[in-house]
């Protein structure tokens, strides 16, 4: 068993406590199995109307922006978690700007399988910022 080397107590000597390994037995499963593939209309509603609930008369700081971005994405994530299909693995993406004169692209890639893997954005924008939020779910083998 391996121990964990950088693990400090408070007296300053070395923990020395096994790391436990997982044993995670195959499904031999490729696929989703049918009707539970990533439901991308139904990831976009509760997207739109997340932005739409919690930026409604939020107005653009500089300084709270990053971790408005950190929230957002949470927030989306564990909302997401009740509809997500099993062995789906979600990634969040979110982007907050001040809205004004200045144009913006947002773009984004990803290696995706297009039988099983699927995507969605959503966009708000009010008088003070703009955000622009990305779902990528993916299937897991």
């Amino acid at each position: 068993m391996a121990t964990e080397p950088g693990r400090v107590s408070f007296s300053g000597l070395y923990l020395q406590q096994p790391i436990q390994e997982v044993y995670v037995e195959n499904t031999y499963r490729m696929g989703p199995e049918p009707g539970c593939h990533f439901n991308a209309s139904r990831t976009q509603q509760i997207l739109q109307a997340t932005l739409d609930s919690y930026l409604e008369g939020v107005c653009h700081s500089p300084d709270s922006c990053s971790q408005l971005c950190q929230m957002l994405a949470d927030l989306v994530l564990s909302k997401l978690k009740d509809v997500n299909p099993p062995r789906y693995k979600l990634v969040c993406q979110v982007v907050v700007g001040q809205s004004g004169k200045q144009g913006i692209s947002v773009a984004s890639r990803s290696l995706m399988n297009p039988n099983t893997d699927n995507y969605t954005s959503a966009v708000f924008q009010n008088h003070s910022l703009f955000a622009v939020a990305l779902v990528h779910g993916m299937y897991f083998e």
